[in-house]
């Protein structure tokens, strides 16, 4: 008589997804208590355990298709409904169609950038993402709340540019511009001792003004997208900007993954961190 195989799941991955999917949550219920600082942040916290959690799942062999999924759902909260509901309540709400309608395009584009990556994995060429990530796109939408706040600017005062801020990161999102993914990255080699000097510096310097660093970094790199698309394509058309680039030499990988080491290669434990998330 064999013995049935004992199912579950993976405790150290999932347990760090559920802390980012806490932030997420953590950032709406501030935001509607008028924490907006404390709700911005969360968002930056939730960033750092969804970078976590797929590098542990892989680390310690502990990937599979429920952290992938778990992992996407954690993804659309944090990513995707936190960002736009601190957005509306600082400075959306008085805006009335207008500012919802802006906050609703930002967690539509979240929710199709999502989609849209879980069905390339594999295809998708991994030195470049299709679109802005949701991460980036959530810093850029938080990391602007947060800024205004540091500098005590009511965000109804400045609601138009708040919507625009939103809803271009939404558009920004289910886009087909180019942005480096940063993979070819050496992470494991050696640099030059002066390297440890500069990173030591950005660390000075983002504790220094963290909501204007951060929210610069990535409102920058958010442009780079469009910057680096239009530099490289001699002609842009409108399926360069909107539409299916899965034919587009730019976004297919080299050689097609195979079946058997697609989820491992993908990092299914953290669906949206490894392998889509600058």
């Amino acid at each position: 008589m064999t013995e049935s195989k004992h199912k579950g799941i993976y405790l150290l991955p999932n347990l760090l997804t559920t802390a980012g999917l806490f932030s997420g949550f953590f950032a709406v219920v501030s935001s509607m208590n008028g924490r907006f600082e404390a709700a911005a942040v969360a968002v930056f916290v939730a960033m750092i355990f969804d970078g976590l959690d797929g590098r542990v799942a892989r680390i310690t062999n502990t990937q599979s298709d429920f952290g992938a999924e778990y992992d996407s759902m954690a993804d659309m909260v944090s990513f995707g409904v936190a960002p736009a509901l601190v957005a509306y309540n600082w400075g959306l709400s008085e805006l009335g169609k207008l500012g919802w309608f802006a906050a609703f395009i930002y967690v539509a584009g979240a929710a199709l950038r999502l989609a849209r990556f879980n069905t390339q994995v594999g295809i998708a060429d991994k030195r470049f993402f299709q679109g802005l990530a949701s991460p980036a796109a959530a810093a850029v939408v938080s990391g602007f709340v947060w800024l205004g706040v540091e500098y005590d600017i009511n965000g109804n005062d400045i609601g138009i540019l708040v919507a625009l801020v939103t809803g271009l990161s939404g558009l920004l999102m289910v886009s087909n511009f180019k942005y480096n993914s940063f993979k070819e990255v050496d992470w494991h080699g050696k640099v030059p001792f002066v390297a440890l000097l500069l990173i030591l510096l950005i660390f000075i310097v983002v504790a220094t003004e963290p909501a204007l660093v951060l929210f610069l970094v990535f409102a920058l790199y958010a442009l780079a997208g469009p910057i680096n698309t239009f530099r490289t394509v001699d002609k842009v058309t409108l399926n360069d900007v909107v539409g299916d680039q899965l034919e587009d030499a730019d976004f297919k990988a080299d050689k097609p993954a195979e079946n058997d080491n697609a989820s491992a290669e993908a990092d299914p434990a953290n669906t949206e961190t490894d392998k889509d998330k600058p």
